[in-house]
C-alpha cells in the first residue's frame, strides 16, 4: 500500500455497514469535499441503503466508494464519474485496492483555454493563472500574434492548435471564448474528448442549441459550466444580500442597466449583439435573484437595417410576482443607475455605472497581484437605501469572481457542484429567445411553466 505525503503508511480502510437511505441526509461533510464524511461512529448518521461502504482514504480528503451507488446528496448530484488524469468518483467493489491510491486529491486540476480574444486574455487567463488548485494548462489559437501574446503574458504556459492536441497534452478541462456562434460546436467538441467544459456566454445562440449540449454533457458524464461570472459582481451580491436579508422589504420591482456611450463603434459582432452580450448577463442576474420568468417583454433597436441591435429593453414578470426591467446600451449619453431596486419599506440605489473588477483585469492585475484591493469598492461608489430621504449608505460587498475556477476545478475533482449549472443557461436562453420574439411582433410572450 502506497504511503501518504507524510511519509506514514495509510491506514487500513475500514469498512461500514449503513442503514437505509431516509429523507434527512446528513450534513456532516469534511471540509474539503462536498461528498458526506463518513465514520465508524455510531453517532454520524449514514445514508446509504444496507449498502457495504468503504472508506478509500487519500491526504486530505476522504473519498467514499460504494458497490452500487451513492445515496444522492439533498438539493444536489450523485457524484459523477470524471474521465482524464485526476481522482475518480466512480462505483467500485469495496475493499481495499491500489487503484484508489492512483493520484491524490490534492493535485491541481489541469484547465486550458480556447481563444485569446479580449475575453480569454483579460477575463479568463489572468483568473485561471491565479487560480489556487488549477495549472494553467495551455491557450488554443491558431494565431501567431495571440500566440506572442500568451507567451509575454504569462511565460510558460504552451499553446495548442486544436483542443485534441490540448487534450493529448494532459488537460483535464477548457474553458471557451470564442465568437458567441461557436461556443456550442466548441463544447460539444470538448465533450467528445472527455474534457470538462466552462463556455463563455453567451452559452448559446437560442435555448434548443444551449440544451442540447446540456444534455449532451450529462449523457457523457463530463461536467459543464457557464462563465456568469457577474453573479459574483460586488454589487450584485450587495443586492443579493438587501432581498434575502429582507432589508427593502417585499420587492416587487428590480432595475438593472449596462449602459455606455460609444458613438464612433458599434457592439462587437463576436458578442451575438447586445440582446445575446449584455443580455445574457443581465437576464442571468435576474434569474438568479428572482427565479423563473412568467413572461417577457422586449423591444430592441439597431443602428442600421444590417446592424446588430445597440439599444435592448427585457421586461420579464418572474413567477414569483417581481417585475424586472433590464437596459442594455451601446449608445447611452446619460446612463442611469447600475440598479434601482423597489420593495415595500424601501428602495435601494446604486449610481454607479459598473464595480471594479474588470477595470483590475484591464490595468493587467489578478487576484494575486491586487491582493487586498481585489473586488474591494470605494465609499464613494457605495449605493443607498432611499425611504423618501437622502438616504442611507449600504456598504458593497466584495467582489468575487476569482472564486468562480477554484469551484469549477473541485467540481472537476468531484468535490462539489459546478459553480453555475449550465441548466440555468438554458433557461436564460428562452427568455432571450422570448425577448427576440416579443421584439418582432411587439406582444408579450407567455413562458408559463417553460421559464
Amino acid at each position: 500500500m502506497p504511503d501518504e505525503p507524510s511519509g506514514r503508511p495509510y491506514p487500513a480502510p475500514p469498512t461500514i455497514r449503513a442503514p437505509e437511505c431516509s429523507g434527512d441526509l446528513p450534513t456532516n461533510v469534511h471540509p474539503h469535499s462536498s461528498l458526506p464524511l463518513f465514520t465508524t461512529s455510531r453517532s454520524e448518521p449514514r445514508p446509504a441503503s444496507g449498502e457495504v461502504y468503504t472508506w478509500y482514504i487519500r491526504y486530505p480528503v476522504y473519498e467514499v466508494y460504494t458497490s452500487r451507488t451513492l445515496c444522492p446528496r439533498v438539493g444536489g448530484r450523485p457524484p459523477r464519474k470524471i474521465d482524464g488524469p485526476g481522482p475518480r468518483i466512480e462505483p467500485r467493489p469495496a475493499g481495499p485496492g491500489p487503484a484508489a491510491y492512483d493520484r491524490p486529491v490534492t493535485d491541481d486540476v489541469k484547465i486550458g483555454l480556447v481563444g485569446f480574444g479580449f475575453g480569454g486574455k483579460y477575463f479568463h487567463a489572468p483568473l485561471i493563472a491565479a487560480a489556487p488548485g488549477v495549472e494553467f494548462a495551455g491557450v488554443v489559437t491558431r494565431s501567431p500574434e495571440r500566440q506572442a501574446e500568451v507567451a509575454q503574458l504569462h511565460p510558460g504556459v504552451p499553446t495548442f492548435g486544436s483542443l485534441a492536441e490540448l487534450k493529448a497534452a494532459g488537460a483535464q478541462a477548457v474553458a471557451i471564448s470564442t465568437p458567441a456562434a461557436t461556443h456550442i460546436p466548441l463544447v460539444h467538441e470538448a465533450v467528445g474528448l472527455g474534457l470538462a467544459v466552462v463556455s463563455d456566454k453567451p452559452f448559446a445562440l437560442d435555448a434548443a442549441a444551449a440544451r442540447g449540449a446540456v444534455e449532451a454533457a450529462e449523457q457523457a458524464g463530463v461536467v459543464l459550466s457557464v462563465y456568469q461570472n457577474r453573479r459574483w459582481d460586488a454589487d450584485l451580491l450587495t443586492v443579493k444580500k438587501l432581498v434575502e436579508a429582507g432589508g427593502l422589504g417585499t420587492v416587487f420591482r428590480f432595475e438593472s442597466r449596462f449602459e455606455r456611450f460609444d458613438p464612433t463603434g458599434k457592439p462587437p459582432a463576436a458578442g451575438g449583439g447586445i440582446l445575446l452580450d449584455f443580455g445574457s448577463h443581465l437576464v442571468d442576474q435576474a434569474l438568479y435573484l428572482f427565479g423563473p420568468a412568467d413572461s417577457v417583454y422586449a423591444e430592441l433597436d439597431a443602428t442600421g437595417p444590417d446592424e446588430l441591435e445597440s439599444r435592448v429593453f427585457v421586461a420579464i414578470t418572474h413567477t414569483n410576482g417581481v417585475i424586472s426591467h433590464l437596459i442594455g446600451n451601446w449608445l447611452e449619453g446619460a446612463p442611469g443607475p447600475r440598479y434601482r431596486v423597489s420593495g415595500s419599506t424601501g428602495s435601494f440605489v446604486l449610481e454607479a455605472p459598473m464595480e471594479g473588477q474588470e477595470a483590475l483585469l484591464l490595468k493587467g492585475l489578478n487576484p494575486a497581484t491586487a491582493a487586498a484591493d481585489w473586488g474591494v469598492e470605494p465609499e464613494s461608489d457605495w449605493g443607498k437605501i432611499y425611504r423618501g430621504d437622502d438616504g442611507t449608505p449600504v456598504p458593497t460587498e466584495r467582489g468575487s469572481w476569482d472564486t468562480y475556477y477554484p469551484a469549477f476545478a473541485a467540481a472537476v475533482r468531484g468535490e462539489g457542484e459546478v459553480p453555475v449549472d449550465p441548466r440555468d443557461a438554458i433557461a436564460s436562453m428562452e427568455v432571450l429567445d422570448a425577448a427576440r420574439r416579443s421584439a418582432a411582433t411587439g406582444q408579450i410572450v407567455s413562458l408559463g411553466a417553460a421559464g
